[in-house]
């Protein structure tokens, strides 16, 4: 057993006195480990009486800790750290608390911890985003502790190491310190981490224990028999009371107690727990067979194949790539069993984009995906729950959007399905309806080749990460709820949602003010969704609307190579027929482009200016208050708010991170760095359509002009670079960012934001999705932002190829 490991890798550290608090599986382990006496340790053990957390269940074994020091660490780690050291720094430093830190390449799955040259933590930050990995040291789960810290503890509550209780000292100025171990750890939290792990033993990555006498790179087991015709490769790890035929290859793997191997079989960079029969002739390669697991003659098992325990594979059978067996399945002779998912590894360790699901169309995004997304997303919610459903033009997101629909429904979950609905209008249903959730389908503006899943919360914001987390949980595990029949949930068909939305929409705007200045504009529906709902409410506004690319058009419906020739067209028209004003929806209702009286288009930057600027003067009255705008928005936005005496707080350059902002009360607008813009009166996400109406209400109240505003504006210059950074470097680029910044004014909210003393800045930012950073340099002139990207480009792929 893995606790096993740990508990060989405390007594080489002279900690011989054990406490296992224990709340999985606790007979399991006091069967097993009993006194402890069989490993010269004192083993005790807690029972927990519930779920509190990783400080709580502590907390509940507070009467053995009291005499001294101790050290926590998790039964689920295979680590070889030097405790010992570790132990002689905490004393050394006479902390309260220490926490045992690693570097890794990949830190998004844990907790980052950011220490000073002392190694006091000064910062935490749990399962960051790429933009938020500051350092590449995290959180080992092993904790140096002194009895005092107990009593920040509360009793018979939820409380957490990571998320309560470090942050709480960190707060109060306690003794916190991390110290950064040198060797191996891997956290198994899944399947790949725990095949992983064998392979790093296997290759000698790290130390631990092996039973058994070693010949060679070969160990094997008391009275195991292996026949002289054997062939071994690589490291083999063989246990106890193991039989081995004549001519069976056993390459790179481990074989636990008491299995049986047939002649002529191979086994290739597998695990075998106890008590498994192989066949003759059978074949293994890179798979996992739990306890009692039986495989006839002949049979092939291929890579990445977790059989559970007491598994009959019958003679012949053909167990194809990336399948998992769940206990006590039998499969027939001469069967193929194939997982119908041509590119399941995609989605091997987790599936949202903050609140995004993304896949090539009915390839990796395909029908049996969906439903087993359907059906996730309806057993992490309570049964008898409703959601909404809705999706773009695109016939993949009909398919797609009609097998999560089924999924939901087989999980006793009822879908309100808005049918062809835009995902601004979903969202303010999602709100208004008091739904568990929604979800919208679309083809994906990055790539037309692509779909998106959307998945809202409750409130009409992305999905919470807690529930998005138990989302993926039931999707990997496939523990999914099936209910009766009778409780398969309903489907319905909500009537009049435009009436609905036109009639929220018209309250929250001056009618009377917009129809009084009778604009002349433009609008390209870009043959989007908008089309089917916005001419009515600009007929409503007393506009005069030129209308172009005026139809849905699935297939034409996108931002990509005909935009230029498009937007060349949109300028010759303003400038000829006398237009005051064009928009440009995309063909998601969610973000605008703008054209003013000149035929100029506004970058995406410059339009957040104007828009600022526009809200400020239009909302005088209701000074002071506060805006937020992403990291990466231009210090335009700062100097025309100290004009108004509004703060402005910064987010992270994300549509989700938006959203979040608008919780604070105190923000009465959100401007976006791609077109979409958040009034949080009205809604708690960007919306096209009423961005729109916003604007020409404020150009109303102002009496302002679009040029007249790009003249007078300041104006600030910035220059973009994409940088190649390999995936497992990221962490380190980040970590030297950090070091050679620490001089300068900075903002660690989404990468490193450096503001120079002359007056110029730079923002480094990884890419969520792509092996690259991004480089954003601002200064008065474009000549100095692009000298000033091209120096910290080069940076950057310094510190990547350096490590």
């Amino acid at each position: 057993p893995m606790m096993e490991h740990i508990v060989r890798l405390l007594v080489r550290h002279g900690m011989r006195r054990m406490l296992a608090v224990l709340y999985f599986h606790p007979d399991v382990i006091t069967s097993y480990f009993g006194d402890g006496s069989r490993w010269d340790v004192t083993m005790e053990y807690v029972r927990a009486s519930a779920d509190y957390g990783t400080a709580g269940s502590i907390k509940n074994a507070e009467a053995h800790l009291r005499s001294g020091r101790f050290l926590i660490i998790s039964g689920d780690v295979l680590t070889d750290f030097d405790l010992s050291a570790a132990v002689a720094f905490h004393c050394e430093k006479n902390a309260d608390a220490t926490i045992v830190l690693t570097r890794t390449s990949n830190p998004l799955q844990y907790g980052i911890v950011i220490t000073d040259t002392d190694g006091r933590i000064r910062r935490f930050l749990e399962k960051p985003s790429w933009g938020e990995v500051f350092s590449d040291t995290i959180n080992t789960g092993i904790y140096i502790l002194e009895p005092r810290v107990l009593d920040l503890i509360p009793p018979s509550r939820e409380f957490d190491f990571s998320k309560d209780l470090f942050p709480m000292m960190l707060d109060r100025g306690d003794a916190l310190y991390g110290y950064i171990a040198d060797g191996y750890w891997r956290d198994i939290g899944n399947l790949s981490d725990y095949q992983q792990a064998h392979y790093d033993v296997l290759a000698g990555n790290v130390r631990i224990e092996i039973p058994g006498s070693r010949h060679g790179n070969v160990w094997i087991g008391d009275g195991s028999m292996i026949d002289s015709s054997v062939e071994c490769r690589g490291t083999v790890i063989i246990g106890n009371g193991v039989h081995v035929d004549k001519n069976a290859v056993l390459d790179s793997c481990v074989i636990g107690n008491n299995c049986q191997i047939g002649a002529g079989a191979v086994i290739a960079r597998s695990v075998l727990w106890d008590g498994v029969r192989l066949g003759v002739a059978s074949h293994i390669e890179g798979a996992v067979l739990a306890s009692n697991v039986q495989l006839g003659e002949r049979v092939a098992v291929e890579e990445n194949v977790f059989v559970a325990e007491g598994c009959s594979i019958g003679e012949g059978a053909v167990l194809g790539p990336n399948i998992k067996l769940w206990p006590h399945k039998h499969v027939e002779p001469y069967s193929i069993v194939v997982r119908s998912m041509i590119h399941e590894e995609k989605w091997s360790r987790e599936l949202f984009t903050d609140a995004r699901i993304t896949g090539t169309s009915n390839v990796e995004m395909n029908p049996e995906f969906a439903a087993r997304l359907g059906t996730a997303i309806g057993t992490a919610l309570p049964i008898g729950a409703t959601v909404v459903a809705s999706r773009d033009p695109d016939p993949t997101s009909r398919m797609i959007k009609r097998a999560l629909v089924a999924g939901v429904l087989s999980a006793g979950v009822s879908v309100e399905d808005l049918q062809m609905t835009p995902i601004p209008q979903t969202r303010l249903a999602t709100r208004s309806r008091s739904v568990a959730a929604g979800f919208h389908v679309r083809r994906s503006f990055r790539n037309p080749t692509m779909t998106d899943i959307v998945i809202i919360g409750s409130d009409g914001r992305d999905l919470p990460p807690e529930l998005s987390k138990k989302i993926e949980r039931y999707f990997f595990g496939e523990d999914i709820r099936r209910v009766p029949y009778e409780r398969v949930g309903q489907l319905r068909y909500p009537e009049r949602q435009n009436e609905t939305y036109v009639a929220d929409y018209l309250r929250a705007l001056d009618v009377e003010r917009i129809a009084q200045r009778r604009f002349r504009i433009l609008i390209d529906y870009s043959f989007g969704m908008a089309v089917s709902i916005f001419p009515s409410i600009l007929g409503r506004l007393g506009t005069t609307a030129l209308a172009l690319n005026s139809y849905i058009d699935p297939f034409r419906a996108s931002t990509t190579a005909a935009d230029e020739e498009n937007r060349r067209e949109i300028s010759g028209i303003m400038r000829s027929l006398g237009y005051e004003i064009g928009f440009k929806i995309d063909p998601g209702a969610e973000r605008i482009a703008l054209v003013d009286e000149r035929g100029y288009w506004f970058s995406s930057m410059r339009l957040l200016t104007i828009i600022t600027k526009l809200f400020l003067e239009s909302n005088r009255e209701h000074l002071p208050f506060a805006i937020a705008v992403p990291v990466e928005a231009t210090s335009e936005v700062d100097i025309i708010a100290a004009e108004y005496g509004a703060e402005v707080l910064r987010t992270k350059n994300s549509h989700t991170a938006m959203m979040e902002a608008t919780r604070n009360e105190r923000i009465r607008f959100v401007g976006g760095t791609r077109g979409g813009f958040i009034f949080p009166e009205y809604s708690v996400a960007t919306d096209g359509l009423y961005t729109i109406g916003k604007v020409l209400e404020m150009l109303a109240r102002t009496g302002y002009s679009l040029a007249e505003l790009d003249g007078q504006l300041p104006k600030r210059h910035q220059s973009r670079l994409s940088v190649h950074c390999p995936w497992d470097k990221k962490g380190t680029v980040m970590r030297h960012a950090i070091e050679w910044s620490s001089a300068y004014d900075r903002q660690l909210i989404d990468g490193v934001k450096v503001f120079l003393p002359d007056g110029r800045s730079v923002l480094l930012v990884p890419s969520r999705e792509h092996a690259e950073f991004t480089i954003v340099a601002e200064a008065d002139s474009l000549g100095d932002a692009e000298r000033l990207a091209e120096e910290v480009a080069a940076l950057v792929a310094q510190w990547g190829s350096t490590g």
